[in-house]
């Protein structure tokens, strides 16, 4: 499908002559639509609920990777460790998944599949190492702020890599969020939740945070066109297989980079020092290394599914989320730059929905006003496909 990275319904036109047999055709045409409208719900039902894993997900992990900080943690490896370290879960995962079946198409070589698996490993583990120190320097509410730009720069890297139709009320979105977080950067100063860090760090932090956005949205792009010109399927092992092999090669980087910069020497005294002691430091970093991994997967399948932009505005929504939990837990402070930012933020969000809701009317427009509703094929991956 030529435009397999935008969010839409297609649309099918429902043929007004059934091959002679007119008593038949009302009958046949009411079945079709109940089992069009039946799959339908099933596929939204599916893309909710990874949805709902991704925002969980994200949220959960985002708030542990702080309270691992506050709590006495400092290694920024272990940190980064945690973003990709669960990965060889998802081993257990693709063990218990039943094979493809023989229509889902021939496997690409695996001398295709591992340069990109080692690219995008090494990319992600780059970028894990980024937000690390980001979140280090940044109090927990301006960096999910900050961090929601990568909205922008995705819809920057699908319009170059994955051919995105981009629209004005798109480029609106991304100038919203743009201003957004350029305005947590000018009011760092009247935010007190910052005053304890070394000059400079705020600024760093806040510039770490934009090149991490950036980087993630590369890696989301790359990896839709991965499956849509490498891969050729959208299964969910495919999923798994995609998600396990990068993370593992970007847990190798960590741990090399544990390794190399001796930061693995501090381990067991920072274990020891640990607030409320070794159990809850395991089970810090643990709770962070799964909600990363569930977080990871859903978003793959809502890259397949749908669309890497699909899948970026969904952890987007969390925006409001965390904020207002990092308040609760960890007397993060409110201000009114922020409570604007974050308006500003939905604002540029529901931009971008509102435009995916005009692609969806037009689409509803079919031949002599009827239409059916079905979910594209292509970004269903032959697990939803409907037909007219």
């Amino acid at each position: 499908m030529s435009q397999a990275q935008e969010i839409q319904l297609q649309i099918r036109g429902t043929p007004e002559h059934e091959s002679g047999h007119a008593e038949n055709g009302g009958g046949s045409k009411a079945a079709d639509r109940r089992q069009l409208a039946g799959s339908s719900i099933r596929w939204w039902l599916m893309v909710m609920v990874d949805m709902f894993i991704v925002l969980c997900g994200q949220t959960i992990a985002t708030l542990l990777g702080r309270l691992y900080y506050n709590s006495g943690g400092s290694s920024i490896w272990m940190a980064t460790l945690t973003q990709s370290g669960g990965s060889p879960l998802i081993a257990i995962l693709l063990l218990l998944t039943p094979p493809d079946s023989a229509d889902a198409g021939p496997q690409p070589p695996a001398s295709k599949m591992l340069p990109i698996y080692l690219g995008l490993g090494i990319l992600i583990g780059f970028d894990n190492l980024m937000y690390s120190y980001a979140l280090l320097y940044l109090p927990v509410s301006t960096f999910a702020l900050v961090a929601a730009t990568q909205l922008g720069f995705n819809s920057i890297t699908s319009r170059l890599i994955n051919k995105q139709r981009f629209t004005a009320l798109i480029a609106n979105s991304v100038v919203v969020l743009t201003f957004s977080a350029t305005l947590l950067g000018v009011g760092s100063s009247s935010d007190g939740t910052s005053s304890n860090l070394p000059p400079g760090k705020y600024t760093l932090g806040f510039i770490l945070t934009l090149s991490a956005s950036a980087v993630f949205a590369l890696i989301l792009s790359l990896l839709e066109v991965t499956f849509e010109k490498v891969i050729g399927t959208r299964t969910f092992r495919w999923v798994l297989r995609v998600q396990l092999y990068t993370g593992l090669v970007a847990s190798a980087v960590t741990v090399c980079g544990l390794f190399v910069s001796g930061e693995w020497r501090t381990i067991p005294g920072e274990m020891a020092a640990y607030k409320d002691g070794r159990a809850r430091y395991v089970a810090t970093l643990v709770g962070t290394a799964v909600s990363w991994q569930a977080m990871a997967v859903a978003n793959l399948r809502l890259i397949t599914r749908v669309s890497s932009l699909f899948a970026n505005v969904t952890g987007t929504v969390a925006l409001p989320l965390v904020p207002v939990f990092a308040v609760v837990l960890f007397g993060d402070k409110m201000t009114g730059i922020k409570a604007v930012a974050m308006l500003m933020a939905v604002w540029g969000f529901l931009s971008y929905v509102y435009q995916h809701f005009l692609d969806g009317r037009r689409a509803a427009m079919g031949k002599d006003g009827a239409a059916e509703c079905c979910v594209c094929s292509a970004r269903a991956g032959g697990e939803a496909v409907l037909h007219a």
